[in-house]
C-alpha cells in the first residue's frame, strides 16, 4: 500500500538567508504569512530584517495572553476596545501582521517608498487570511523628521510627510486609529546618526499623546530592537533617549529571545542572532 507523503512547512530561516527571495512564504505560530520584499538597494526598509524577526518571536511569546483565541484571554479592554499598537518602520509588514494575529489592532508606518512598493500590499494580502477575531492593520506614512505639532491622526494616509502632496496608498478598516496606544515598537531602526533625535523626539510625542489622552493608564512601553552593528552609535542611542528624552531604558534578558526562539523550532545557531538586542523604553515622567 502506498502512502502519500506530506511535505513539511519549510523551516524559519534568518533573514540574511532569504533576501534574494522576492515573496517569503513566513511561518508565524500556525500561521503563514506570505511577504513581498525587494532587495534592490532602494531602501533599507523594503527587505526582511533580522529584528523585525526577533522583536515579533519575542513579542508573541510575551504577549500571547492578549491573544483571543487564549483561555482567558484579555484581548479587549473592560471597554470593549481592543489593545492599540503603533510600529515605526514596519517595513514589509511582518510585525503587524504578527500582532493583529494576537489580537492587536495595529497602525503601521513607514516612509511613503516603503508604504507604496512593499508594505501595503503585504498588508492587503496577508490581512483577510487572519483567524477571525483578529485585529486590524492600517497602513500610515510617518516622517519622523515632521515634528509633532505637524502631525495629524484623523488623514486615512499620512500622519507626517515631508511630502504631503504626494497620495499614498491607504489600508483602512472601520474608523481611523490614533493614540493612545497601549504598545509602541520599532526594529532595525538605529542606523543612522542623524537620525535618532527625530526617533527619540517621535517615541517621546507619542508616550505623551498617550498620557495626555488616557492619563489614568500607565505609559505604553516601546520596545526598540536592533543590531549592534556600530556599538558607538547603538550606545550613543540608548544614552540619547536616557539622558534628553528621559526615558528609563532596559535590557530585555538574551535567554528571552533565545527561548523564544527556540520555541519556534528554529534551528539558528546563536551567531546568527546573538547580536540582536531588545530594548525597552519607559517615559519617566
Amino acid at each position: 500500500m502506498s502512502h502519500t507523503s506530506v511535505a513539511s512547512p519549510p523551516p524559519l530561516r534568518p533573514a540574511h538567508e532569504t533576501k534574494h527571495i522576492p515573496i517569503l512564504d513566513y511561518p508565524f505560530r500556525a500561521l503563514r504569512f506570505h511577504l513581498a520584499q525587494l532587495d534592490n538597494g532602494a531602501s533599507n526598509g523594503t527587505a526582511l530584517w533580522l529584528g523585525a524577526q526577533c522583536l515579533s518571536l519575542y513579542l508573541a511569546d510575551n504577549l500571547k495572553h492578549r491573544s483571543p483565541s487564549s483561555p482567558g484571554s484579555t484581548a479587549l479592554a473592560p471597554d470593549g476596545k481592543r489593545p492599540r499598537v503603533i510600529e515605526l518602520g514596519s517595513g514589509i509588514g511582518l510585525s503587524a501582521l504578527a500582532l493583529a494575529s494576537m489580537g492587536w489592532d495595529v497602525i503601521a508606518t513607514d516612509l511613503p517608498d516603503v508604504v507604496s512598493t512593499v508594505l501595503s500590499g503585504n498588508i492587503s494580502r496577508n490581512l483577510p487570511q487572519l483567524p477571525p477575531h483578529s485585529g486590524t492593520v492600517q497602513v500610515r506614512v510617518f516622517d519622523w523628521t515632521v515634528p509633532p505639532d505637524q502631525w495629524r491622526w484623523d488623514h486615512s494616509c499620512t500622519i507626517a510627510s515631508s511630502q504631503p502632496e504626494k497620495q499614498h496608498p491607504a489600508i483602512q478598516h472601520g474608523s481611523i486609529l490614533g493614540p493612545p496606544f497601549d504598545l509602541i515598537i520599532t526594529s532595525d531602526t538605529i542606523y543612522s546618526t542623524a537620525l535618532v533625535t527625530p526617533l527619540m523626539r517621535t517615541l517621546h510625542a507619542l508616550c505623551k499623546a498617550s498620557l495626555a489622552l488616557s492619563p489614568e493608564v500607565r505609559c505604553p512601553p516601546v520596545y526598540l530592537c536592533l543590531e549592534r552593528r556600530d556599538p558607538a552609535l547603538v550606545d550613543y542611542a540608548l544614552s540619547h533617549a536616557k539622558d534628553s528624552w528621559d526615558f528609563k531604558v532596559e535590557r530585555i534578558p538574551q535567554k528571552k529571545l533565545a527561548k523564544a526562539i527556540e520555541k519556534t523550532g528554529a534551528l539558528w545557531d546563536k551567531n546568527e542572532w546573538e547580536d540582536v538586542e531588545i530594548w525597552k523604553l519607559t517615559l519617566r515622567s
